[in-house]
């Protein structure tokens, strides 16, 4: 990335666009879990809607601190209005047709679909919670499901270092098609995140140049 500075560190600093309070909490707790390589220093940002994402990834993106930046957001139901402007706006911000692809981890429709991984196979088909609650409270116990920050802790509780890799397991039987429901591509930020090889993060700033 343009215009680095010096860090006083010798980790590898990752930014993490988070759509809202679901997507922050959940890569919070995974940080918390470290089940990542320590190489890597993971920092999150809520951008409080998915309006404000293509903004928050500019700056965060611009400001040098970062050796690479992502968003991780729901594509919610088609026809993926909002989902594709994002994809577009990070498009035009690089120049490149592609950037979108490489920065961009998704979960359609929501990110319960990569959640409730931790717990089963179980797909998720509507991004609406009262539609998931039943889900929820069976695995989590939490009744009632709406989002609020009491129950997005809670929930959170039901993550552990064992069903993480119940989790890793089952994304990689889903689909990577960002339009198909059910689909994530979370599967490629985990393994990054993973690697003990950090030469992942200049072949990725290399395409986006």
């Amino acid at each position: 990335m343009a215009n680095r500075l010096p860090s006083i560190s010798d980790k590898y600093k990752i930014c993490v666009i988070c759509e809202g309070n679901e997507e922050y909490k959940y890569l919070e707790k995974l940080i918390n879990l470290c089940v990542w390589n320590p190489q890597y220093d993971v920092s999150l940002v809520n951008a409080g809607g998915n309006g404000n994402i293509p903004a928050r990834y500019q700056d965060r993106y611009q400001n040098g601190t970062y050796d690479v930046v992502f968003i991780f957001c729901d594509t919610e139901k088609k026809p993926y209005e909002q989902y594709e402007d994002i994809k577009r706006k990070i498009n035009e911000f690089h120049g490149v047709d592609t950037a979108s692809d490489e920065v961009i981890i998704f979960a359609n429709p929501c990110t319960l679909q990569v959640v409730s991984k931790h717990w089963t196979g179980e797909m998720i088909k509507s991004p609406a919670k009262k539609v998931n609650s039943a889900l929820v409270e069976k695995y989590t116990g939490v009744k009632d499901y709406k989002g609020r920050a009491d129950q997005i802790e809670k929930m959170m509780e039901s993550i552990t270092v064992e069903n993480y890799a119940e989790m890793r397991r089952r994304i990689t039987f889903l689909s990577e098609h960002d339009h198909e429901i059910g689909s994530t591509n979370i599967s490629r930020l985990l393994q990054s995140f993973e690697n003990e090889n950090a030469e992942w993060i200049d072949m990725l700033n290399n395409r986006l140049d």
